[in-house]
């Protein structure tokens, strides 16, 4: 397949300006783009989970404090339970992939010949020979550090330097949720309920659209399909919201 233009000349002037002490700042970069899946799953929950509440109960009533009350009271547990719940989810796997990262370092201090197997099989796996993969075996089970790192990464599938942060992806999961339950909230601080619902399901799609694009940028993929994925599942989640709150009241009603 050949190479994107744009793409071939960014690889010609990395090539023409090459410094090996990018090479390491590598994994810092992946790791902080990373946390885009945070801050795009904050964010877009932040938005359509209090879009639908605040959509859902206007339809159901005509009291703007109502609205208001039921929207940030929405806003503020719903950023706690993504915090709480990345936080948590995040501390678990952690803990699991350390607790396997440390039974891998006991096999090759207990059992070095097998592991110096096993690193042969995987090389093999990979296309490489018998008799080439034996010797890369070999090579890389002279440093201790290349050793537990060859086996945690291909037999295990993991990172023996884990780059994230449940802290961190926590913080940035709470808060991109929370600032982006202002968009859908904020009309009815300032606007009748029909013109404020009118004005947040337009702000939100904006921002949506906005969403989408950045997505579609990093994924390097179109930008109006991704922007326009986006905003399709938002509409209908108002959408779904506002005949839930309107359709309630009337079934209640009798």
């Amino acid at each position: 397949m050949p190479v994107d233009p744009d793409r071939a000349a960014e690889l010609a002037e990395k090539a023409r300006d090459f410094d090996s002490g990018q090479l390491f700042a590598e994994k810092a970069k992946i790791a902080r783009l990373s946390r885009i899946r945070q801050f795009m799953f904050g964010s877009l929950d932040g938005l359509l989970v209090p879009l639908g509440v605040v959509s859902g109960v206007a339809g159901g009533t005509a009291n703007t404090k109502i609205v208001i009350v039921a929207g940030v009271a929405e806003a503020f547990a719903g950023a706690l339970s993504m915090g709480a719940g990345e936080y948590l989810s995040g501390k678990s796997e952690t803990q699991v992939q350390a607790a396997a990262i440390r039974a891998e370092m006991d096999e090759i201090e207990t059992i070095p010949d097998v592991e110096r197997r096993e690193i042969a099989l995987l090389f093999i796996n990979e296309g490489l020979t018998a008799e080439d993969a034996a010797v890369v075996a070999d090579k890389v089970t002279t440093s201790r550090r290349s050793w537990v790192n060859t086996m945690v990464e291909k037999e295990l599938g993991l990172s023996a330097e884990p780059a994230g942060s449940p802290l961190k992806d926590s913080l940035a999961m709470g808060l991109s949720y929370i600032l982006a339950s202002v968009v859908p909230l904020a009309p009815y601080f300032f606007l009748p309920i029909s013109a404020a619902f009118a004005l947040s399901v337009a702000l939100t799609a904006l921002v949506l659209v906005a969403l989408g694009a950045v997505k579609g940028r990093l994924a390097k993929m179109s930008l109006w399909r991704s922007a326009a994925q986006v905003v399709v599942v938002g509409i209908a989640s108002a959408a779904g919201g506002y005949l839930l709150g309107s359709l309630v009241p009337l079934i209640i009603g009798r």
